[in-house]
Parts: C-alpha cells; sequence; structure tokens
C-alpha cells in the first residue's frame, strides 16, 4: 500500500491528510505532534474518533497540511480527511464509520451579514419616536 491522499473540510478549515502503513504516528503541519497542536483533549478525541472506532490506532502513520479556520474547525476537519482516507485503504469499513456520522461533511458555514444590519441577523435597536 502506497500513501493514499485525502482532503477533510469543515467550515473554513481545510486538511490534507496523507495516510500510510505504520505504528500509529500523527505529524500536523510538518512538526507538530498530536498533543502539541491540540493541547486540548477533546480535539484529541475529535481527531482520533474514527481511529478508534475502527480499531485501527497502531496501524496508520498519519501526516496533515492544515489551513484556515480556528482550532475546532481544523480538528474536525482532520476527522473528515482521516475518514475519508480509511475508508479509501479498508472500503469495508463504510458501514461503521456511516453509522457513527463520519462520513459527512458538516454543511454548516457562517451566515453572511446583511445590508442594514449590525450582523447576520442582529438589527438596529428599534425606538417608536
Amino acid at each position: 500500500m502506497s500513501t493514499i491522499q485525502t482532503v477533510g473540510k469543515r467550515k473554513c478549515s481545510i486538511a490534507r491528510v496523507f495516510l500510510s502503513k505504520g505504528e500509529g504516528k500523527i505529524e500536523i503541519n510538518k512538526a507538530h505532534s498530536l498533543q502539541e497542536y491540540f493541547p486540548r483533549e477533546f480535539h484529541q478525541r475529535s481527531v482520533l474518533s474514527p481511529l478508534k472506532l475502527t480499531e485501527r490506532l497502531e496501524t496508520y502513520d498519519i501526516k496533515v497540511n492544515v489551513k484556515g479556520g480556528g482550532i475546532t474547525g481544523q480538528a474536525d476537519a482532520i476527522r473528515h480527511g482521516i475518514t475519508r482516507a480509511l475508508l479509501e485503504a479498508e472500503s469495508d469499513l463504510r458501514p461503521q464509520l456511516k453509522s457513527a456520522g463520519l462520513l459527512t461533511r458538516d454543511p454548516r458555514i457562517v451566515e453572511r451579514k446583511k445590508y442594514g444590519h449590525h450582523k447576520a441577523r442582529k438589527s438596529c435597536q428599534f425606538s417608536k419616536r
């Protein structure tokens, strides 16, 4: 098996994931480990969820290039990319990943600001007189 390359997205974050056979190392942006890049355990669990679900934690090495958005968006983009890469490597994992809801890209993005409003939905203060 050669290296599998996939893309994961969430909000404005884009993660390019490279999956290859190995012993479970995860490298983010060519220099950081998972614990360095995501100090919060919530984000680490989010990234590792497809690997834990399929019991492939020590099977693959993962290299990730991620940019854009915030920390949570980047973590979810990496999770989406890892899920797609696992699916490409082993297509028999599809029912497991689909039932956990990891295959669908989260379509929610920031709503645009409208003219005459302060923000997307916040209006100016109303005064009768």
